[in-house]
């Protein structure tokens, strides 16, 4: 019994010894914890407020330099508004510079027409004023334009067909323009009732019967493609060629080149004296100027003397100029409206017309 406890005793005191073995080793050797050294707890604080300060200032410098951004753009923006500012003062500046010798000589030309301006029109097309002035012998309506595309004026036909006629306001208002004026002379075919166009005629830049040489004292007038007046005698078609003719008729006679007069044939002095009578005239700045002169008649008792209109269009500095068909033929119409009186009483058909668009 005794050796069956001792035998008990030493095989739990076997099992228990290296428990009792650590235990031993612990309370004899206690561990050792490693903590953190002041001194480097020390420093990474100083490192990091040194970061923080480098921080601090990099954004105060970052509002400094967006500050002074700011201040630029704005300025900019300042110098930009005010170069936009002058740059449209400028700009206006030379409209007005531009602009003024046209006032000017608008204003020269009103004086010697009276100073009225009865009626006009200013698109991007074209700038009409209508003037009505009064001679010792007659009164008349001086029709200015200042042409400013290739679409201003054109020349038409009667009913647009050769041998066809109707009238200048038919015209106007068949093709919606905002004037007419009679054109070139004519001459009937009693067989047929057509009134074809008189001599050479240009329509649409191809000559209608083709070029008839200038003969008796008939004249070409017309416009070039570049919206100059052109006109004369010619003998040869290459020489109205070189103006490069856009459209034109014919009558007669011619009353200034170069400013000066021009022998008026003696027929065309008595036959008649006195009638209602359409010219046409261009300025040095290549503006036209149409004159319609009222008379009663075609006996030549009323209107105006070629003479008269030639001393006119002289005053008012007129560089060449050329009788257009007369007589019951003069027709100026304006806005739907017949402006000068008619001697036939009504306006007569004609083959061809002057039309003027906005």
């Amino acid at each position: 019994m005794t050796n069956r406890i001792q035998l008990i005793n030493r095989t739990l005191l076997l099992a228990c010894a290296p428990f009792i073995g650590l235990m031993i080793y612990l309370l004899l050797s206690p561990p050792t914890v490693q903590l953190p050294e002041v001194k480097r707890l020390a420093k990474t604080e100083f490192s990091i407020q040194a970061e923080l300060q480098k921080s601090e200032q990099q954004l105060d410098k970052a509002k400094v330099d967006a500050a002074q951004t700011k201040s630029t753009i704005e300025r900019f923006f300042q110098l930009y508004e005010q170069s936009a500012s002058d740059m449209t003062a400028m700009v206006a500046t030379a409209d007005a510079a531009s602009t003024k010798p046209n006032a000017i000589f608008d204003s020269r030309i009103s004086t010697k027409l009276g100073g009225k301006i009865a009626r006009q029109t200013n698109s991007g097309n074209i700038d009409l004023k209508l003037y009505n002035f009064s001679d010792a012998n007659y009164k008349g309506y001086a029709l200015k334009v200042n042409m400013k595309s290739d679409k201003a004026m054109k020349m038409v036909l009667g009913k647009d067909a050769v041998g066809g006629s109707e009238t200048t306001l038919d015209a106007a208002r068949r093709y919606g323009a905002v004037a007419g004026i009679n054109a070139g002379g004519f001459a009937d075919d009693n067989k047929t009732g057509k009134r074809f166009p008189l001599s050479t005629t240009v329509y649409n830049s191809k000559y209608v019967y083709g070029f008839e040489p200038t003969f008796e004292d008939l004249a070409f007038i017309g416009l070039s493609t570049d919206q100059k007046l052109i006109g004369g005698r010619f003998s040869r078609q290459e020489d109205l060629d070189k103006l490069k003719p856009a459209f034109g008729a014919t009558f007669v006679p011619v009353l200034l080149q170069n400013g000066k007069k021009q022998a008026i044939p003696p027929q065309w002095q008595t036959s008649p004296a006195r009638a209602p009578r359409t010219v046409v005239g261009n300025f040095k700045n290549d503006q036209l100027l149409f004159l319609v002169t009222d008379g009663y008649d075609e006996r030549g008792n009323s209107g105006a003397t070629l003479a008269e209109l030639q001393e006119k269009l002289v005053q008012l500095g007129v560089k060449d100029a050329y009788n257009l068909d007369g007589g019951g033929s003069s027709s100026l119409i304006y806005e739907g409206q017949i402006i000068n009186r008619p001697s036939d009483g009504r306006l007569r058909p004609l083959p061809t017309h002057f039309l003027f668009f906005k």
